[in-house]
């Protein structure tokens, strides 16, 4: 089947601070179309997994566009993440987003990459880099909890109920942190403490 693109125009609405809503307009096949969309930063997020207490650990939030739809869900559990909007790699930004939030000092060494990909594609399609790394009490600097008010709260979930916790549709979630978790069981299983040393 014939797929082509021509006349591709970007119409910028009102721009704010982190996102900028926009017009999309194109030919699709001789045909025109026009797109709402938003343009955002890319971001990173990270599953951390701590050693000791055997267990991930999540930030929770409240998400004003998640209330939003539904006032059930006061909180939102979300991997530890932030945009890139600075002139570092993503692992220097996710180890930055590690210590503001969580309050652990994770070297950039230890910080493994699991795989990249989009999110909200017909809205942004802003690509997210997803990381993984392995925390103790060693790597602790300071309470955690964010910057700039944002009252991220803590979350420790045990590795034993972490299947539980991704089908509890009560919670609500972010793909990345269920993709996160599978990403996980697929590799360490669900009795693996701390992944396997190279010999």
């Amino acid at each position: 089947m014939p797929f082509k693109i021509t006349n591709f125009s970007i119409i910028p609405q009102q721009k704010n601070k982190f996102v900028q809503p926009v017009q999309l307009h194109y030919s699709q096949d001789g045909h025109t179309h026009t797109w709402e969309a938003v343009k955002s930063h890319e971001s990173v997020s990270i599953l951390l997994y701590h050693t000791e207490k055997h267990a991930f650990l999540l930030v929770k939030q409240f998400r004003p566009p998640v209330y939003m739809n539904n006032k059930q869900h006061l909180w939102t559990y979300e991997l530890c993440a932030g945009i890139v909007d600075k002139e570092k790699s993503l692992q220097e930004i996710i180890q930055e987003e590690i210590n503001e939030e969580c309050g652990y000092d994770v070297p950039l060494e230890e910080i493994e990459k699991i795989s990249s990909f989009f999110t909200n594609v017909s809205v942004t399609g802003s690509q997210q880099h997803l990381f993984y790394a392995v925390i103790d009490e060693s790597m602790k600097v300071h309470a955690g909890g964010g910057i700039n008010n944002e009252k991220i709260i803590l979350e420790f979930i045990p590795l034993t109920e972490a299947k539980s916790f991704l089908f509890n549709e009560d919670l609500a979630k972010t793909p990345a942190l269920m993709f996160s978790f599978y990403w996980y069981f697929e590799r360490y299983g669900m009795t693996r403490q701390r992944p396997p040393t190279d010999e």
